[in-house]
């Protein structure tokens, strides 16, 4: 089935582009001190001020006389880590909550339901930004903010999954054979909702990028000198003129990014939605 599945997914040239560039980002951030000889912070050239790209300086640098090549590596660092951690945060607790909302009666289901609705009425952003304004600015407080945000999305989507399949046959089985309610969500019915959440990780692994970008450039995200992305654009802001390659590199690092993780969801979901095994 591996094989199969393996074979398929090497077949859309797309998702394998996508793949290629979610391993490429992996293994730069990890090797990020063997690709740059520059300390991302530290290291000062302050006779190169808001230079241009040079053989010295191959992406140019900021008005600090930091290497933005350098920034842009070890700024992917932070993002690798706030889209796994926020989507893990997000699909953990969102997955408890649509399994019990699915699988409880009305009145558990009903106030499980509204509380998803009644976050999901504000734009992400926005109720990002107002979890920000709770616990503070921080990277560790916009991973927390970013997962909390994404829960009601995953809890929808394993409340609709656990919904269409409890009343089937093998789940009513092992009810009569006295399986209890735990044993049935956790070992029969979500192993089976696997495949949608796998697609919908990785799509949301994009947003959360976006999300971490966006935070980051007001001001709540990782606290200055840290390489974020989202910084460094914001550093770029009054430069847009007479230094444009300050905020083009970092933003085109995010687009390749999003442009990759949507990829590879979109191959992901070819592969793994059954209803496109034909295709």
């Amino acid at each position: 089935m591996g094989k199969l599945l393996m074979k398929r997914f090497l077949k859309r040239r797309i998702a394998v582009i996508g793949l290629i560039i979610c391993l490429g980002l992996i293994v730069i951030s990890i090797m990020a001190p063997l690709i740059t000889n520059y300390h991302p912070i530290n290291d000062n050239d302050y006779i190169n001020v808001s230079a241009p790209p040079s053989s010295e300086h191959v992406l140019g640098t900021d008005d600090y006389g930091r290497d933005i090549f350098s920034r842009i590596i070890y700024g992917s660092r932070i993002t690798i880590v706030t889209a796994i951690v926020s989507v893990g945060i997000a699909a953990g607790i969102g997955t408890l909550i649509g399994a019990i909302s699915g699988f409880s009666g009305r009145l558990i289901d009903s106030v499980l339901m509204r509380m998803t609705d009644a976050m999901m009425a504000f734009p992400v952003i926005i109720l990002a930004i107002g979890v920000m304004a709770i616990l503070g600015p921080g990277l560790n407080n916009v991973i927390l903010a970013v997962g909390l945000t994404y829960t009601p999305r995953f809890a929808r989507l394993v409340r609709g999954l656990v919904l269409s399949v409890k009343e089937s046959e093998y789940v009513q089985a092992i009810k009569s054979i006295g399986g209890g309610n735990f044993r049935i969500i956790f070992r029969h019915i979500l192993p089976n909702c696997m495949s949608p959440l796998i697609v919908q990780s990785t799509i949301y692994f994009a947003y959360a990028i976006l999300a971490e970008a966006s935070l980051s450039f007001l001001g709540l995200g990782a606290p200055p000198p840290e390489p974020s992305w989202g910084n460094m654009l914001y550093d770029a802001r009054t430069h847009m003129i007479d230094a444009p390659w300050m905020s083009l590199f970092p933003g085109l690092a995010i687009a390749i990014t999003v442009l990759g993780v949507n990829l590879l969801g979109d191959g992901l979901r070819d592969v793994l939605d059954p209803k496109l095994k034909g295709r």
